[in-house]
């Protein structure tokens, strides 16, 4: 398939080219929609928990189950979206997590004992629909070589970013304001409506090979060396998350100000979101590589000087840099996967690096909330810098893992006279 969007000679790719490829709105705004509870899950789970509990380490470990659920079992999800179409694994999907939520959250209402809540955690992690790989999969086959790719992995970032806004500032103020309940039941519902509607764009999901005469290679992301250093990378991303959640929430109940938990959280959200807007926007000559490592040591500096914050304007200060630093090295990791692995295994490659996140977020709730009931005031905090600081060292040490090496069309989407159908 040749790509839907061209470009003049010496025009700089933009937004405004970008959201005119044809049919990208028939799945960005239903994507937009699935995407939201994706954000509004762990804070809903640790306040709901700590409400009934009155922990934050109980509330931390059962996010965490949550979220190392989700990231062990979100790479199988994309797998199985990339050999039998979006559509069939979401179907499933959406009803699994709307009723393990609920089933979660009477248990957390009844007072069940932690081990229950574990239990019921496992199927809502490992049933949460990954919008945001699939999303980035539908771009890949509307542009393929364009040179928009760069900007669409810019605009994802920019509308995780949204969703990081507007997902715990909506799950604090419904469990805060209106009752602890509120921001799972919101998120299942949110989960139920927006999931199904994403599913029936059907025209835009990428194709699946038909079975036929030749044999199909398919090719496993986690077998190619640039994807596990980018694993490692976004586990770094991912600790910066978990520990501003856990974080800002005790430190926000400290000064018994907990409505100041969304603000604050959102405020780091917005500084990535802005930075993914800017980032997007340029014309890089610097090749991705050199910008991950830049933009991460930058990540890993600010995320260092979390813990010494002790004061509300200090602190939004400090989470606006760090949330600045996130997004270049999202928007370049995402972007290095284009060069890094075949057509075929992107859907599953970016659950990879979604689940990463998700794993990593899920370790740093634990510590953190372990580090909050058991040390002083924003100990929490202390976990995303280790975090970030060993997932830069990585990064430096297999710094030429990432160099990217063309790839054979024809392994990724099949050989022999297979014809591409799309798969409902």
């Amino acid at each position: 398939m040749a790509s839907t969007v061209t470009s003049r000679t010496g025009s700089r790719p933009g937004y405004g080219q970008l959201l005119r490829t044809r049919g990208a709105w028939t799945f960005l705004l239903p994507g937009f929609a699935a995407r939201q509870p994706f954000a509004m899950l762990t804070i809903s789970i640790v306040l709901l928990v700590q409400h009934t509990t009155g922990s934050y380490g109980a509330a931390g470990a059962a996010a965490a189950v949550t979220g190392v659920s989700m990231a062990l079992f979100a790479p199988y999800s994309g797998r199985l979206a990339d050999r039998h179409g979006q559509r069939a694994v979401l179907l499933p999907g959406v009803l699994v997590h709307t009723l393990s939520g609920l089933t979660f959250t009477a248990l957390a209402l009844g007072h069940a004992p932690l081990w229950a809540l574990f239990v019921a955690a496992v199927p809502t992690g490992a049933s949460v629909p990954q919008i945001g790989p699939m999303v980035r999969a539908r771009w890949g086959v509307r542009l393929q070589d364009s040179p928009l790719l760069s900007t669409a992995a810019a605009f994802e970032s920019v509308t995780d970013e949204l969703t990081f806004v507007f997902g715990p500032l909506l799950a604090t103020a419904l469990c805060t304001a209106v009752n602890p309940v509120a921001g799972l039941i919101t998120e299942a519902a949110l989960t139920l409506i927006g999931g199904l509607l994403f599913a029936a764009q059907k025209s835009t999901q990428p194709t699946v090979a038909v079975a036929g005469h030749a044999r199909v290679e398919h090719v496993s992301a986690l077998s190619i060396p640039g994807v596990r250093v980018l694993i490692v990378t976004f586990l770094g991303i991912g600790s910066v998350f978990g520990g501003m959640q856990v974080s800002l929430a005790a430190f926000t109940e400290s000064i018994g100000e907990p409505g100041l938990n969304g603000v604050l959280y959102g405020t780091f959200a917005a500084g990535n979101m802005l930075s993914g807007v800017v980032c997007g926007a340029v014309a890089w000559k610097v090749a991705p590589q050199r910008r991950l490592l830049v933009g991460y040591a930058a990540l890993a500096l600010t995320a260092s000087a979390l813990w010494t914050a002790h004061s509300v304007p200090l602190l939004a200060g400090l989470g606006l840099l760090v949330g600045m630093c996130i997004a270049p090295a999202l928007i370049t990791g995402y972007t290095l996967v284009e060069g890094l692995v075949p057509a075929g295994a992107r859907t599953e490659a970016f659950t990879w690096l979604t689940g990463a996140v998700a794993l990593g977020q899920a370790a740093a709730v634990t510590v953190a909330g372990q580090l909050e009931d058991r040390l002083w005031g924003g100990a929490g905090f202390l976990v995303p810098m280790v975090g970030t600081v060993l997932a830069l060292g990585t990064l430096v040490a297999l710094r030429s893992r990432l160099a990217t090496r063309p790839h054979s069309r024809t392994v990724a989407r099949g050989v022999g006279h297979r014809v591409p159908v799309a798969v409902d």
